[in-house]
């Protein structure tokens, strides 16, 4: 295990109705907040009017930012950072997945910054303050309600990119799991698809003697196993929704990674495909992993991929790569069991894109990750065996 500092400030207001001690937090940061959303489901659900009446009974004005799209762009944290300025906003409140939170931290370091926002992401400029950050939960999968990190699109370069800094963690998150029940069934196997992407990038590590962390990823891979099949049939089972909600707070908010070197190599690959397509994040990691896992197993993996395969599926075998290999299928078929597209094709990216594809997911860094250390051709190997899936 490895040397590590690890704080988390984030604080988290966990189960029903807490969202009604949302004025209270609020109120101690500032009266004037701006308001992020989607693309209108909290009205929908009635959580929007709910907030809105709290917001007033406190009497905290509040400016709005709707329409954050599921990859947020840079022109809507534009957007949010003059209305920022303009309405001499203290707290920017998300109400959201990690879509609407991501473009609220950058919102948040936008408006103490005087530069272009899109510099953060171009290595131009650190993030340094922010304003403080809030958030109201309504979906399990990014993790992005307790870390520091945000990803943000650019339309016009089609760049997807993550930055991070100190003053992006929320100061707090409201986790009510019943805010989730009305979250559809393609958005919840794509979340929780999602999560399992972030238990992996970070259990799949060369760093040895981490027990205590690969034995708590391995928990959260079983719960999200068991749970997110139940949450698709059964919508508003509470513990379903509760232990995803959960598992996905803690799967990215720095408590896997501690002591380890982790991977981040199948993130980079989808950030390109998704910067281009617009593809729905989990979907596009659930589709790659599989053909990610096949792409690594060798020598100096199968021992790791085996013991995966072992704890988080029960398969036995003295074999380590029949083990491996199974454990992989397991992986795949899970990931089709819950309903989501099994290959790149399926969801419209094109065969002729993808050696531009990999030139893009490889720009930056040779070899792409650490557990695999993927060159340009092996990327270019996923991208080929997750096409034609």
């Amino acid at each position: 295990m490895l040397n590590f500092n690890l704080q988390v400030p984030t604080r988290i207001l966990f189960g029903k109705n807490k969202v009604d001690e949302l004025g209270k937090e609020i109120l101690k940061y500032g009266n004037r907040v701006l308001l992020v959303y989607g693309g209108g489901s909290i009205k929908r659900c009635g959580l929007y009017d709910r907030i809105v009446q709290i917001l007033n009974e406190k009497d905290i004005f509040y400016a709005e930012l709707s329409g954050v799209q599921p990859n947020p762009r840079i022109t809507s944290v534009r957007q949010g950072v003059e209305l920022c300025r303009e309405n001499r906003v203290e707290l920017v409140l998300a109400v959201g997945g990690g879509s609407v939170i991501d473009c609220a931290k950058i919102i948040a370091a936008g408006v103490m910054y005087d530069g272009e926002p899109w510099d953060f992401f171009q290595g131009k400029a650190r993030i340094g303050k922010a304003l403080p950050v809030g958030t109201v939960l309504t979906l399990a999968a990014t993790g992005s309600e307790m870390n520091l990190t945000a990803v943000i699109s650019n339309e016009d370069t089609d760049e997807k990119i993550g930055v991070g800094g100190i003053s992006l963690y929320p100061r707090f998150s409201i986790l009510d799991p019943a805010l989730t029940f009305t979250v559809p069934p393609h958005q919840t196997a794509a979340g929780t698809a999602d999560i399992i992407s972030h238990i992996f990038e970070q259990y799949f590590s060369p760093t040895p003697g981490c027990f205590v962390q690969d034995r708590m990823a391995e928990a959260m891979l079983k719960a999200c196993i068991y749970y997110g099949p139940v949450a698709i049939v059964e919508p508003e089972n509470y513990e379903a929704r509760a232990n995803l909600m959960w598992t996905g707070t803690l799967a990215l908010n720095g408590l896997l990674s501690t002591g380890k070197n982790t991977d981040w190599g199948v993130h980079q690959i989808e950030h390109v495909i998704s910067a281009i397509y617009d593809v729905t994040h989990g979907l596009g990691l659930a589709i790659l992993i599989p053909a990610w896992m096949r792409q690594v197993l060798n020598e100096h993996t199968v021992v790791k991929l085996a013991e995966y395969a072992r704890r988080v599926w029960a398969i036995h075998g003295d074999d380590d790569f029949a083990v491996a290999n199974l454990g992989i299928n397991k992986t795949e078929d899970f990931f089709r069991s819950l309903g989501l597209a099994a290959s790149l094709k399926e969801i419209g990216v094109e065969e002729g894109r993808l050696e531009e594809i990999a030139d893009q997911a490889t720009a930056d860094q040779v070899p792409l990750g650490s557990f695999g250390q993927l060159s340009r051709n092996d990327v270019l190997n996923i991208l080929q065996a997750a096409y034609s899936a």
